[in-house]
This record gives C-alpha cells, structure tokens and sequence, in this order.
C-alpha cells in the first residue's frame, strides 16, 4: 500500500534489507533518486525505487518527502556526467553537498538550477543530457571511469561499487535503464551467441553451480571484460568464462551475453 512519496535529496544513502543500521546494505540512492513509500516502521521506511523498482528499507531522517504531484511530475533525463565530485549549493544558505556521476536532477533548468519543494538547488558539475545514440562511442570510457573502484556489496558509486551497481550506474550514462541486480538484468536484452559477434558494451552474467546468475560485466571486445569483483578490473574473457590475471585462473564461468543498445 502507498504511504507517501520522496526524493533522495544527499550526496547517497544506504537502502538496507531490514530496517535496522546493522542491516546489510542492498543498494544505494543517489541525489535526486525518487521512490515510493511502501512502509513505515518508526523511524524506517519501506520503499520501491522509480529508477528500477527495487526495494529497501531508509532511515527517514535522510530523505525529503513530497506529494504525489510533485513526484509525478518530477523529470529525469538530465544527470551528472563523469566527473569525481560535484555540487549542489542550497539556497538561499548556500550549504554544499558534495554529488556524484549518476546522479538525477530532476526538473533541470538552463540555467543550473532545480527546486524540490521549497528547497532551491544550484549545480555546479559535469551537465549530462543522456543520449542513447553515445553508447558505441562512449562506453569503453565510461566504464573504465570506474577502473580501481573497491568492490562494496550494494555500492553504487566511485568509491564502492558491486557488479550490477557498475554496470547500472555505466549504461545511465547512456539514459539505458538496468534493474538492480545482476539475475534481473539477465532477464532482459537480446541474446549473443557466440564471443565473435561481441560488441563493446554487451553484458556477460556468469552463474555458480546452482545455475544461478551471480556476477555481470561490461565486454569491451571479444576478449577482455571490466567487471567489479575485489575492484572494477580488466580480464581476459573466452568461453570458459572470465581468467584472472591477477588469480591466473578461471573465477567465473561464462553463463549468457545480452545486448540492450
């Protein structure tokens, strides 16, 4: 049952499992996320997010509410492109608050601004319009934006991330939209079948011995892949799966590639 609306209105904020700070982190909001309001228990909040219908629980001290009009009209095709660190300055107390690639600014206006509310923001950063037609040209660098990032289960950003986080918040870059987690994204995109017929920017799941998808990555030709696992690196990838160059051995074994441009 809807219980309200809100938007993500800090740099990032932990979506955790159970409502609890010793909960396990699941996932991440950043800036100008917007979500619905499934539940509340005390200071907890249930939620489904817009971007990709995940759910989570968040500490209500961390978020802004706003009406249901306001989060329907509340557009998303601007976001921050691949800079480390840029700015939204509160007015009229010009607070700062730091915000990283990927973020949403909803409602942009031409002239740097967006308004939640009552609450004034100017951006100071790397303005992206997102445009599908980019990925050819554009994902191999977008991605490798990433390389050296710590791994962190449910991260979402340049300083932790996990791997279907990664490729998540890489193909935003490209307004090309991915569910959270790495079985979800597997359901979706169209098939290739073999390694020869790889473009950049495919998507390669690999699964366990349950046969169940657990890891994705980003193909960068036909045999090299970026993916997050200890940090986002580059490997050698052929049918078996993906060879460690830092392991020498095979770590995950190659299930399906997917095709989403």
């Amino acid at each position: 049952m809807n219980q309200g609306f809100g938007i993500c209105m800090l740099s990032v904020i932990p979506l955790r499992a159970e409502a609890s700070d010793k909960s396990e982190m699941v996932s991440q909001l950043l800036f100008g996320d917007k979500f619905q309001i499934l539940e509340r228990a005390g200071a907890w909040l249930r939620i489904c997010t817009a971007y990709d219908d995940y759910e989570g629980w968040i500490d209500s001290k961390q978020i802004t509410e706003i009406e249901k009009d306001v989060y329907s009209l509340l557009q998303a095709d601007t976001i921050l492109g691949l800079q480390l660190l840029n700015e939204a300055i509160r007015l009229p107390d010009n607070e700062k608050i730091l915000l990283l690639p990927g973020s949403t600014l909803p409602s942009y206006d031409e002239e740097g601004g967006c308004q939640i509310n009552e609450h004034q923001y100017k951006i100071k950063g790397k303005i992206k319009n997102v445009i599908p037609d980019d990925f050819a040209s554009g994902i191999e660098r977008a991605a490798k934006f990433y390389l050296n990032t710590p791994y962190l289960w449910g991260g979402r950003t340049p300083f932790g991330i996990d791997c279907s986080g990664f490729s998540q918040v890489v193909y935003k870059q490209f307004g090309i939209r991915l569910k959270r987690d790495a079985w979800q994204q597997a359901l979706h995109g169209e098939l290739v079948g073999f390694l020869q017929e790889v473009q950049p920017g495919d998507l390669a799941f690999f699964d366990n011995d349950e046969g169940k998808i657990t890891h994705v990555g980003i193909m960068l030709n036909d045999h090299q892949i970026i993916h997050a696992s200890g940090r986002v690196k580059i490997d050698r990838i052929d049918n078996q799966g993906i060879f460690s160059t830092d392991l020498n051995r095979y770590t995950h074994k190659l299930r399906v590639v997917k095709r989403y441009s």
